[in-house]
Order: structure tokens, then sequence, then C-alpha cells
């Protein structure tokens, strides 16, 4: 019998790598199906937060669960705090280069600040340039809640880590919300807020910052296809091996 053969001493080490080569594929087609259960489980968790209504930002907003709150359409009211706003880089609008602006605003009546992606402003991150873009006095704005980047993505560059004593940094390669609030002084909501863009066919070009939609990529990736990959690629060897020994062996004999 042919499965009595692939563990005789000739073809022992070739069957225990084979099973071991099996278990691994199996184990790499399960994973990718829990990776498209969690994008999957992603996708609904945003669009339900995208179409929920408008949930107004307060003082009491510090208790709040982020996470579970992404893209989620808010309001806030308060005052911009320009003295402490940084620069997002490498940010670009109609193929033109330049950075955002993430300004603290103070929630009104509390002393804790959400910091707001307020949009793209052209040229680099040079700070006596700013202030040309400030919007004074109490301000009510809409946007959605994004969550802090907490590394870059493979081969991004990190940004420095702000200490006490140092200078403000005041261009960042990523909104880390944790390590911007550092250096301000006061408490800061562990999200920040994009600016929601104007409607559809109003001219933004002469009105500075100019907010930026999400990237939002909804679709499920190809975690199922390389799950069906990794799964062909173990019946392959599961059947194919057993095949090749009994190949192998018929020749032998006939030899």
């Amino acid at each position: 019998m042919i499965i009595l053969r692939l563990f005789t001493r000739k073809w022992l080490l070739a069957t225990i790598l084979v099973i071991a080569a099996i278990g691994v594929m199996v184990r790499l087609g399960f994973w990718q199906l829990d990776r498209l259960a969690q994008r999957r489980a992603f996708n609904d968790r945003v669009r339900v937060n995208a179409n929920g209504p408008e949930m107004g930002i307060t003082g009491i907003s510090l208790t709040l669960d982020y996470t579970a709150l992404e893209y989620r359409p808010v309001t806030v009211t308060g005052e911009y705090d320009f003295a402490n706003q940084v620069a997002l880089r490498n940010q670009a609008w109609n193929n033109q280069y330049g950075v955002h602006l993430l300004t603290p605003m103070k929630i009104a009546g509390t002393e804790v600040a959400v910091l707001v992606d307020r949009g793209w402003i052209p040229g680099g991150d040079n700070v006596a340039d700013w202030g040309k873009y400030d919007q004074p006095g109490t301000q009510q704005i809409h946007g959605v809640v994004r969550l802090s980047q907490v590394k870059p993505a493979l081969g991004g560059r990190a940004d420095p880590v702000w200490a006490e004593g140092d200078p403000p940094i005041r261009a960042w390669n990523f909104a880390t919300i944790e390590s911007i609030a550092r250096q301000l002084p006061y408490l800061v909501l562990p999200a920040y807020v994009q600016l929601i863009p104007p409607p559809s066919g109003v001219d933004m070009s002469g009105s500075l910052p100019i907010p930026s939609p999400p990237e939002l990529d909804l679709t499920e990736g190809s975690h199922e296809s390389y799950a069906i990959q990794w799964f062909s690629f173990a019946a392959v060897f599961a059947v194919g091996y057993p095949f090749f020994v009994s190949r192998e062996e018929k020749r032998q004999r006939q030899s």
C-alpha cells in the first residue's frame, strides 16, 4: 500500500519534510482567511461609522473608545492654538507638493484639545509662512475621526522622539498623536479630526488650507485568492507526493 511505503526508511525523511510543508501551507491559508475576516470586519465598521449621525466632541470625550469610532462624522466647537500647530510632510493636492496643517483646537468650555487636520497648503514646513492661514476666534468644524498612526509603513521614515526640554518638533512624517501630544501643554484627545472637504464642485483653490477626504480602501484585498493558492499548493503536495513515490517505486522494480 502506497501510504505504508511513504514511511519506510527510504522515504521517511522526504515524507516528514512534505508533511511539514503541507502543514505550513495550510496554516498560511488559514492565516489569510483570518486576515480576510479582519478586513471585512474593518470595512463593515467603517461603513457603519461613515454613515452614522454626526457626533459632537466635548470635554467628556476623553473616555471614548476612538478605535470603534474611526471615520465617524463629528463636529467640534472651539479655538485653534496656532502657536502649537505642526505640519504633516509629503502631502499633495492636484499633483502639487505641500504639507497638511495639524492644529490643536481647544474644545469650548474645557482645557482639553483635539488635533485637527485642517488640510493642504503649498510649499514646505516653514513655520513663518503658516500665519497667513490662521482662522482666529471660535470655530465650529465638521470632520471625521482619524486614529493615530502608531508606526510608519515598511520602509517609512520614523519621526524623532520629543523629550522634555527639547524645542517643539514642527514637521512630522506621520500623525502620531501620542508623540505630538507630549510637546503640548494640555490634555489632547488620543485621535484627531480630519476636516471634511466642501461639496463637489466647490472651488477651493483660493481658500487655504484645503481639506482632503480620507483615502479609504474598502475592498477585500487579495486575502481570499492567497488562501486558495496556499490550500491548492497543499493539495498538490498531498496528492502529488504519493503519486511520485509510487511511480519511482514502480520504475525501480522494472529496472
